[in-house]
């Protein structure tokens, strides 16, 4: 995946946590094992991103921030799920089968802007 930014590991191996600033926007991602929150999806997923949004400058997060995150998995397959908006704090969960780096791009619309923050979630257990 060209362009992706590196590999970063922040917490434990339940967490993960990706900063981003885009076009004037940082969007604070975190990836969590729905295992690790006690929690079970009745679709079988198994991991959840969440994401902030914030204008430079602000500490509130943006309200309004549509959107959808794609994954993309060490064996090439690739899941979309759109953005659900839970009081400024957008999530989507996702099935991560395998052991290995997982590509993650976010599309998101601010107004009538629209934007890519791109990461990589290695998952090691």
């Amino acid at each position: 995946m060209e362009g992706m930014e590196n590999k970063q590991d922040m917490g434990g191996m339940n967490e993960f946590k990706h900063s981003a600033t885009v076009d004037g926007i940082r969007a604070e991602f975190e990836v969590m094992s729905l295992a690790s929150m006690n929690m079970k999806d009745p679709q079988g997923n198994t991991h959840h991103i969440m994401v902030k949004f914030f204008k430079e400058g602000m500490d509130h997060p943006m309200q309004g921030v549509e959107g959808k995150i794609k994954v993309i998995g060490p064996d090439k397959n690739e899941q979309t799920n759109a953005l659900k908006d839970y009081n400024g704090i957008l999530a989507a969960s996702f099935t991560f089968k395998e052991k290995g780096d997982y590509g993650v791009i976010c599309l998101f619309k601010t107004g009538d802007q629209k934007h890519t923050a791109k990461f990589w979630y290695t998952l090691k257990e």
